[in-house]
């Protein structure tokens, strides 16, 4: 059915949006998403230092980073040590290395909150996409589109689609918190 079929699409999006931002959240491993939010000012214009550079990791804890315009070097560094990822950046006139610090137990704690907070707002989204599919059933229940059996068999298909995708959501977040606490 076209409304049970949309509420999945959308639910998928809601935990690629999810998978998304707990990717940018530094658990103490060198991840190059943690850049996709960092901003340079390129001639005039904000460009994500992914689309001016090349990232590596060539170590767990360091990203390298390689500009393709060497002249950029400074406004990069000033750009990540504006940004909140709290590192400093260090260079060899070619190179940009990042070395990202052992996260403390507290800091770690902090993360594992903010990780659950998105989680819970990523459930709070799919059961709110829930109440909108079910509203559309009996809509169309109501317009004499389906008849009652109908509306009660795919309200139960919309909640089986709920419990599944909390179920996937659970399991990022516990992934994701494993990741964090891993020292």
């Amino acid at each position: 059915m076209e409304v049970i079929e949309l509420a999945r699409d959308k639910m998928g999006k809601t935990i690629a949006s999810l998978q998304r931002e707990l990717s940018t959240l530094r658990a103490g491993r060198a991840n190059a998403s943690v850049l996709d939010r960092v901003l340079v000012d390129y001639y005039g214009t904000p460009t994500p230092i992914n689309q001016m550079a090349n990232i590596s990791s060539p170590e767990p804890r360091m990203l390298m980073i390689s500009l393709w315009d060497a002249s950029m070097i400074p406004a990069v560094e000033k750009a990540i040590q504006k940004s909140d990822l709290g590192i400093n950046p260090s260079n060899d006139g070619k190179i940009i290395r990042l070395i990202f610090p052992e996260p403390s137990e507290e800091r770690r704690k902090e993360l594992v909150k903010t990780v659950r907070k998105k989680g819970e707002e990523a459930k709070v989204a799919v059961r709110s996409i829930r109440r909108d599919a079910n509203e559309q059933i009996k809509k169309l229940q109501k317009d004499s589109v389906i008849t009652e059996d109908d509306r009660k068999g795919y309200e139960e298909d919309v909640q089986t689609l709920t419990d599944e995708k909390i179920k996937e959501i659970d399991k990022i977040l516990s992934e994701k918190e494993k990741e964090i606490m891993e020292v």
